[in-house]
């Protein structure tokens, strides 16, 4: 009965100081997001503190000199346009390279690991990249944002240790004596059963996609086809050339709403994942774990 009493105790202790822990993360990671929201919509001079809690006077300079510019609606649906085909192509390649990849039959099963897992380890760099995207004739296409990263070798392997440990063997081969092919079987009973890593892969190809800046940087050289990652640092960099050749109380001025449209920047390329994220995090815990297994 002691045993149990103490036991019993322990266990109260250990829950308490794993919740103290957990609030303790929560708030370490919670305010820098708190900080950017409130700064984005406060006079950055009038916030209170080195950690202000509250925010300060209300102003949407920021925001409203942000969507003033044309520009920042056509990035939005440029990054849309970009997101969603791209991890379309993502998952479609993605998926049936994993599936065929997890069938022991598959002839030079191994070799073609191994080069793959070469590839990931080995970068070209940049020049050869670009050399190869403009021998394609992708140089600022829609194309040159999507088909360079069409696949991630990382995913790759994550999606084909899914299938090796979910799809039982025995399932193909009870498909097989009744007549399903290769194909049938991926589609009608593979992919229905592969909803978390879809989830998964959607989520990591997705983020990639609308995070994405360099690319644009590098391929794209007409303004209309800019991503909003691209135009918000146009924005940024555009606003900060308007500050340093200012004088006087304008400098202040210019300096304190360039703050506010930085934080309301920070705010317009987060808002789609923050909001998505919550609805995915299960799948996105699930992936985690899903990669750290032996395949």
């Amino acid at each position: 009965m002691k045993n149990k009493i103490n036991s019993c105790r322990s266990d109260k202790v250990i829950n308490g100081v794993n919740a103290v822990l957990m609030a303790a993360v929560f708030l370490i990671i919670a305010y820098p997001l708190y900080y950017v929201v409130i700064a984005s919509i406060s006079e950055i001079g009038t916030l209170k503190g080195a950690a202000p809690l509250l925010p300060g006077r209300i102003t949407l300079n920021g925001y409203a000199r942000l969507f003033n510019d044309s520009s920042i609606w056509r990035g939005y649906l440029n990054s849309i346009i970009y997101t969603s085909l791209g991890t379309l192509i993502n998952l479609v390649l993605t998926l049936t390279a994993a599936y065929a990849l997890s069938r022991g039959d598959l002839p030079l099963r191994k070799s073609i690991n191994v080069m793959l897992i070469i590839a990931m380890m080995v970068n070209a760099g940049l020049i050869p990249r670009y050399l190869l995207i403009s021998n394609l004739n992708m140089i600022d296409t829609i194309w040159a944002m999507i088909l360079p990263n069409a696949v991630t070798v990382y995913n790759l392997f994550v999606a084909r240790t899914y299938f090796q440990n979910t799809i039982p063997k025995e399932l193909l081969e009870a498909a097989q004596i009744d007549g399903c092919s290769d194909f049938r079987f991926f589609i009608s009973i593979a992919l229905p059963l592969s909803k978390a890593i879809i989830a998964v892969l959607t989520i990591y190809y997705g983020v990639m996609h609308w995070n994405s800046y360099f690319n644009a940087l590098i391929y794209l050289q007409s303004q209309e086809k800019a991503p909003l990652q691209l135009v918000l640092r146009r924005i940024l960099v555009l606003n900060e050339v308007l500050a340093s050749i200012s004088d006087g109380d304008t400098i202040a001025e210019l300096q304190r709403i360039m703050e506010s449209i930085k934080y309301g920047a920070i705010i317009i390329s987060s808002l789609p994942m923050l909001v998505l994220y919550p609805f995915m995090q299960r799948y996105f815990v699930k992936g985690v774990m899903i990669g750290s297994v032996k395949g």
